[in-house]
């Protein structure tokens, strides 16, 4: 199911109020030029909507911290995908400007080196807590592996 881009405010949070307006609209547009970074084949990019010290941790592994980490993390997608496109599907803002649910969606085909072959598209989230200057301080991503893992294999895989 494709959630709308238009953001949820205070999304499973206990907000006392939105944030306003032109914070929603930054948050939001921040949130979309990050999605287009992790498509952009730049994994540099990635890393730069994190705070120097800022740290990334996808599905519970081990955390990327720090710029040239969160870049070789990024890279390491960017290159099993070169195709990769990553949309941002809604995006949740706490009222107290220091958190959000980003939710998003990546499509490509696994053609890098060593890849399958097979198109993969997945959905998740990434919890951020924005440090100063907006960055991202810290983030902890969700896909679903098992089923990440399926479309690798294809459809033969479903069938056996």
């Amino acid at each position: 199911m494709r959630r709308s881009l238009v953001p949820v405010l205070c999304l499973a949070l206990a907000c006392s109020a939105a944030p306003s307006p032109e914070d929603t609209a930054a948050l939001v547009h921040f949130a979309s030029r990050y999605a287009a970074a992790w498509g952009s084949q730049q994994p540099d990019s990635v890393a730069a909507y994190f705070a120097e010290d800022g740290s990334l941790t996808i599905n519970g592994g081990d955390a990327a911290v720090g710029r040239p980490a969160i870049a070789d993390a990024a890279r390491a997608f960017m290159t099993a995908f070169p195709d990769m496109v990553v949309t941002m599907d809604s995006l949740g803002a706490a009222s107290d400007g220091r958190s959000a649910t980003f939710y998003w969606t990546l499509v490509g085909s696994n053609t890098g080196p060593g890849g399958s072959g097979h198109p993969v598209r997945i959905s998740g989230r990434e919890e951020w807590t924005l440090g100063e200057g907006g960055l991202i301080a810290r983030s902890r991503g969700h896909f679903d592996e098992a089923e990440y893992q399926r479309q690798l294999q294809g459809p033969t895989a479903a069938a056996t």
